[in-house]
């Protein structure tokens, strides 16, 4: 424990390094995890710490992302906004996932890919995995795909209102329903103004919000399949795991109650620590050579569902608006 929230706090320290701002703490722990790992060597005594991160920790972190969501953030965003938002997250998972087949990577790889792409990058794919149940490998794989193509993301779209003849209303929609994660979203959609930026905000959170029917869905289909192959007991997951249960009971808490600013920017700290020691964990983890061995195929799964999800998207966002 005290070794993944160092790291975690390393992720912390590092975005003070000018460059590195950009990148959340999450990204940089889990970077460093890998790093350790790979040159040092996770000890053997820290890996039941490593385990314990990695589940509870990360389960718990889930749980109080609740509170950085309300449902009048939701209602803010318009039928047209959330209708926009929806079909881009279902179109983006459903390409990802068949394109993943075509391409011949593996499956739960491909879901991560697909899920930290189309709701809200290295949480998501983190979260989904506790259903998907994919090597750690698979697991940095993804981090790695949105954090790249998300990264590119967020230094190009502020290039592109005028070309596109964005308004910033237009222009925050767009962020929010296809930039991966959340830091990405603000960085990008503010250089087009303070009204750009606080819809792509709310638009993106409200795509985060979908995270728990998708890993409810994806839950079901682990266990439909699980037991197609006779192993349920083994396998197969609760459809609703308690966890996305928390999510949702706090975002409704955070709905009714009126939390103060102090402690809700305490709460989203201690959500994003909790998050970077679940990715240091991760990167604790990961081996290099076997990240390696998965090939240029994920690597061209993930530039193809970013390709996607910012030009579907953009398609959406201009029949509407």
């Amino acid at each position: 424990m005290v070794l993944t929230g160092a790291i975690a706090g390393s992720g912390f320290a590092l975005r003070q390094i000018p460059g590195l701002d950009v990148f959340s703490p999450m990204i940089l722990s889990i970077m460093v995890g890998i790093i350790f790992h790979n040159v040092i060597g996770t000890p053997v005594r820290a890996k039941a710490g490593v385990t314990f991160s990695l589940r509870r920790i990360l389960r718990l972190a889930i749980v109080l992302l609740g509170l950085q969501l309300t449902m009048q953030e939701v209602f803010e965003v318009g039928a047209t906004g959330i209708a926009i938002i929806t079909l881009t997250l279902v179109g983006t998972f459903l390409f990802t996932t068949w394109f993943g087949r075509l391409l011949g990577v593996d499956r739960k790889l491909a879901q991560l890919i697909a899920a930290g792409t189309s709701i809200c990058g290295a949480s998501a794919v983190i979260a989904t995995n506790t259903v998907t149940q994919a090597h750690d490998e698979d697991v940095a794989y993804a981090v790695a795909c949105v954090t790249v193509f998300g990264s590119v993301a967020m230094f190009a779209y502020p290039l592109l209102p005028t070309v596109l003849h964005l308004g910033p209303h237009a222009f925050g929609l767009w962020s929010g329903a296809s930039i991966h994660e959340i830091a990405q979203v603000v960085a990008a959609a503010f250089q087009d103004g303070k009204q750009a930026g606080k819809f792509a905000t709310i638009a993106k959170l409200s795509r985060v919000m979908m995270l728990a029917p998708t890993v409810i869905f994806l839950g079901l289909l682990a266990a439909r399949r699980a037991q197609q192959h006779g192993n349920s007991h083994n396998h197969a997951k609760p459809p609703l795991p308690l966890f996305v249960v928390g999510f949702i009971a706090l975002a409704g808490v955070n709905s009714v109650v009126m939390i103060p600013t102090e402690a809700r920017q305490g709460i989203v700290l201690t959500t994003t620590f909790l998050l970077s020691m679940a990715l240091a964990a991760m990167g604790l983890e990961t081996d290099i050579a076997k990240l390696k061995a998965k090939g240029i195929k994920p690597f061209i799964l993930g530039l193809s569902a970013f390709a996607f999800i910012a030009g579907f998207s953009l398609m959406l966002v201009k029949m509407t608006m």
